[in-house]
């Protein structure tokens, strides 16, 4: 009852200050309207006047500044009512704050996580948006994120996106060029904050690296039918955040060292209240250059290179999402599995250009999947189930389990508190572990991708 109360409040609230606005909306264009109406009279009566006197020859001069002045006037009243917003011409501004307290029960030497275990704070990101019209044929966005180093503390600033965007383009064509996130699966080109989880799961970490970044284009098209179909295709010169080098170019880089990525989605309306979306995807770089360079293996001698990078992903996302009080109730179920299909330079003694070095084809397999409800504005909660078999080595298996919980206490401020078991197979060389995270987000000023239902 206190909650509903709460609610009726706000929503009293909210209904107030919509009629506050409209009153002063009102009130300023009938104002407007009124200094038409009299500048419109006093022009007529001059023009009468005008008419009226042409026979005793008036001082034409006098007569013909008085029109063009109030004619001005006019021109001005009725162009400040065209103007929409007096900022319309600056580009939108957010900012984005993440901080995650948490605890390990392993050190990162046993889990291989880059954060330390036992009790951490850890300030993921400061996200800085930047985004407006260029011209009527563009627009342009940047992101700048600052992220604290788990050693040092020290925060550091990077450009995680900034592009140019067409949206005018025939055919039902969008092209993008810059830096962005690759539209491959359906939560790897999406913002840590933006999840529905506190962390990514372990195999867009395992396969992609992260978030899907790139230098390079992409382009969209939206078939011309009554059913949403879309279809995107891109190329750059490296996919994802891998460290320590994404995409090792050496001295030159051949076209078949670019990254060549696309997407083809569709949705469905099953009733009224349910929703479909589902879509595959594909990856491709066929001559990766020694991405990440030698990559030690589990038992500490052998050596993988990477030659050749393929990865292949089906999703699809089931929704719930009634008629009727829609932003109070839903229910989300979102799964993807990917297909990993990478060629590797093996070394088995660690000893580089040796006679022992092969050629070795990994196929692995990955999935997530988890669960969403939402029964109030501010509450919801769900489960997240990670499986992911190693890229370099399909025999290392790790799962995880993770229960979370979500408190927004407004559309710019929540708390999300999760735990996670992670299961680690004598392959991996890692030890399971159990973690417990609690997120503080919040957004301040305009913020074009927000918390969306994921």
């Amino acid at each position: 009852m206190a909650i509903q109360a709460q609610e009726t409040n706000e929503m009293e609230q909210l209904k107030q200050q919509l009629r506050q606005m409209q009153e002063n909306f009102d009130r300023v264009e009938n104002e407007q309207r009124r200094q038409i109406e009299a500048l419109t009279q006093k022009l007529d009566e001059l023009t009468k006047q005008s008419q009226a006197a042409a026979t005793s020859a008036p001082p034409v001069a006098v007569t013909t500044n008085q029109l063009k002045e109030l004619s001005e006037k006019v021109d001005q009243v009725v162009e400040a009512q065209k103007k929409i917003l007096p900022s319309e011409f600056n580009p939108a501004i957010g900012l984005v704050g993440e901080t995650i307290f948490s605890y390990n029960s392993k050190g990162s030497d046993q889990t291989g996580n880059d954060r330390p275990g036992g009790f951490d704070v850890w300030q993921r990101s400061i996200e800085l948006n930047v985004a407006a019209s260029v011209d009527p044929f563009a627009k342009g966005y940047a992101v700048i994120n600052g992220s604290a180093d788990s050693a040092t503390g020290e925060a550091t600033l990077g450009v995680e996106e900034a592009a140019l965007q067409t949206t005018s383009l025939p055919g039902n064509l969008e092209l993008k060029a810059g830096r962005f996130f690759g539209e491959f699966g359906r939560l790897a080109y999406i913002h840590d904050h933006e999840l529905p989880f506190v962390n990514r799961p372990l195999v867009l970490d395992r396969y992609i690296g992260g978030e899907s970044r790139s230098d390079g284009a992409q382009i969209n098209w939206l078939a011309p039918v009554s059913h949403y179909i879309s279809l995107t295709a891109g190329v750059g010169d490296s996919f994802g955040g891998d460290s320590p080098n994404p995409n090792n170019p050496g001295t030159y880089r051949a076209f078949d060292g670019f990254n060549f990525w696309g997407r083809l989605s569709t949705y469905f309306d099953l009733t009224p209240n349910w929703q479909l979306e589902t879509g595959v995807s594909g990856l491709i770089n066929p001559k990766t250059q020694d991405r990440g360079g030698a990559l030690l293996q589990a038992n500490g001698i052998s050596l993988l290179t990477e030659k050749e990078r393929r990865l292949a992903g089906i999703d699809v996302k089931l929704s719930y999402v009634p008629l009727r009080d829609n932003q109070f109730r839903s229910l989300t179920w979102g799964t993807e599995v990917l297909y990993s299909d990478n060629r590797y330079q093996s070394d088995p003694d660690g000893i580089p250009n040796n006679s022992d070095e092969f050629d070795e084809n990994v196929g692995s397999v990955g999935l997530y999947s988890y669960v969403t409800c939402k029964w109030s504005r501010q509450w919801s909660a769900g489960f997240l189930f990670d499986w992911v078999q190693s890229d370099q080595n399909n025999s290392a298996v790790t799962s995880a389990y993770s229960p979370y919980i979500t408190y927004a206490l407004s559309h710019w401020n929540q708390l999300r508190l999760q735990y996670s078991h992670t299961d680690c197979n004598a392959a991996t060389g890692r030890q399971p572990s159990d973690a417990v995270y609690l997120q503080w987000a919040w957004i301040i000023g305009a913020h074009s991708h927000g918390w969306q239902q994921r």
